[in-house]
């Protein structure tokens, strides 16, 4: 089985929805290319919003147009989407209570050489603390379309944090176990781990004893 990141997927879940609902929107931070959201952009331009380098505007626009009805998915570096535009993660989204979805890319030090500028070791704490802000850390890109589909049902705040690259599946195509806002026990153990984490206690599985919830 390939691999796929799972920011990718992100995109080719919300661009088969857009071409029925035409209330689903993108918003990007000079992001489009790093986030694998150019396709839907030259896709579906009328659908699309580029606010340039300005996290803190890309959130409060997608929140007032959540407003006014539309589904927004604003994509942005982690390192900045949960720093720089924090405040209005947590009014204009989180407790203004808008449908509005938080796609931190590049999670942890994806951006590896870019120095500690563009890391994000604290977003998941960051985002976890404010109220009625769900946190998503989909394990592979099979569990991200599933987390993507649902998520298109639903009209709460959330984030939703991937990394940079593909990582191996940690699930098999046809059985992808998913419920919303539940963990899912991939082996049994004394260990919790995501991404890249399950894919290798999976491995080690045999050799030692160890678990992963994704």
């Amino acid at each position: 089985m390939g691999k796929t990141a799972n920011k990718q997927i992100i995109c080719e879940v919300l661009m088969e929805a857009a071409k029925e609902d035409k209330d689903i929107v993108a918003l990007c931070s000079d992001s489009r290319g790093s986030g694998s959201f150019t396709p839907f952009a030259d896709t579906y331009p009328e659908q699309f919003v580029e606010t340039g380098i300005a996290e803190q505007n890309l959130v409060s626009i997608a929140a007032g147009l959540a407003k006014c009805g539309k589904k927004s998915y604003a994509v942005s570096p982690a390192c900045f989407l949960s720093t720089r535009s924090y405040e209005q993660c947590k009014v204009d989204v989180a407790y203004s209570n808008t449908n509005v979805k938080l796609i931190g890319i590049s999670g942890g030090v994806s951006y590896g050489a870019l120095g500690m500028s563009h890391h994000s070791a604290q977003d998941i704490a960051a985002m976890s603390a404010i109220p009625n802000m769900r946190v998503y850390i989909p394990s592979d890109h099979l569990q991200t379309r599933e987390l993507t589909k649902a998520l298109l049902k639903d009209e709460k705040p959330a984030y939703i944090r991937v990394g940079r690259n593909a990582v191996d599946p940690t699930y098999e195509e046809d059985n992808v176990p998913f419920e919303m806002d539940h963990a899912t026990v991939v082996t049994e153990g004394n260990t919790n781990g995501n991404q890249k984490m399950v894919g290798k206690s999976k491995k080690r599985k045999g050799t030692e004893k160890t678990g992963s919830i994704s």
